[in-house]
């Protein structure tokens, strides 16, 4: 069985970008997440983006971010006129495998997707001693909340954007349990954005 560090079995990275005040959406609800897009579009963030999801075979991914997603990169994919960073992700992204976690959606009509049949710790604890790479959750704080929350998430990948939103909803509250982590790469984008990669550092050491 693989390991990662401390981790056994398959790694659980969650990839999402925050505001300097630590907030997943800004102050107008869901939609407002304008203030990311120059720093999600830096020639830094596109690269880190594509290192990241690299070494992964599954991405976990709300209903939202499915639906917002696939409405989008297919169409990256097979674009020549895309940038090259934009179509390998396009083209990770359809070829791995996709679970969506919804309580409405009645079928996943991507490419390589399926429904979630459970909660999120759950799946994840059933996906880890499968065959794959890493188990990668992609913008959907939800889940990524949920697996924090049971202790089920290995490396953190942070956007970190240099914007104070001022409101909105953030990835970390406080009933999250605590945890240490450990900063194992960080580089700046020409947007002033700051990608960070934490490993959780387990509580044997």
């Amino acid at each position: 069985m693989t390991q990662h560090g401390n981790v056994e079995g398959r790694r659980v990275v969650a990839n999402i970008a925050l505001s300097l005040d630590g907030r997943v959406r800004g102050q107008g609800g869901e939609v407002d997440m304008s203030w990311i897009v120059p720093h999600a579009l830096s020639e830094g963030a596109r690269e880190h983006m594509v290192r990241v999801t690299s070494t992964a075979t599954t991405a976990l991914l709300g209903r939202k971010n499915y639906e917002g997603f696939g409405s989008f990169w297919p169409a990256v994919a097979e674009d020549d006129n895309a940038d090259p960073r934009d179509r390998a992700f396009a083209r990770w992204l359809d070829a791995t495998e996709k679970i969506v976690f919804s309580s409405t959606l009645t079928e996943a009509p991507w490419l390589n997707s399926r429904i979630a049949d459970a909660e999120p710790a759950e799946l994840v604890k059933r996906l880890r001693p499968q065959p794959g790479g890493d188990i990668i959750v992609l913008a959907s704080s939800s889940v990524i909340q949920a697996l924090l929350a049971a202790g089920e998430l290995d490396r953190l990948s942070i956007t970190l954007c240099p914007e104070l939103v001022g409101g909105g909803a953030r990835l970390f509250h406080d009933a999250l349990p605590a945890t240490s982590w450990s900063l194992t790469d960080v580089s700046a984008t020409e947007s002033g954005a700051i990608c960070l990669l934490y490993d959780r550092i387990s509580a044997a050491g």
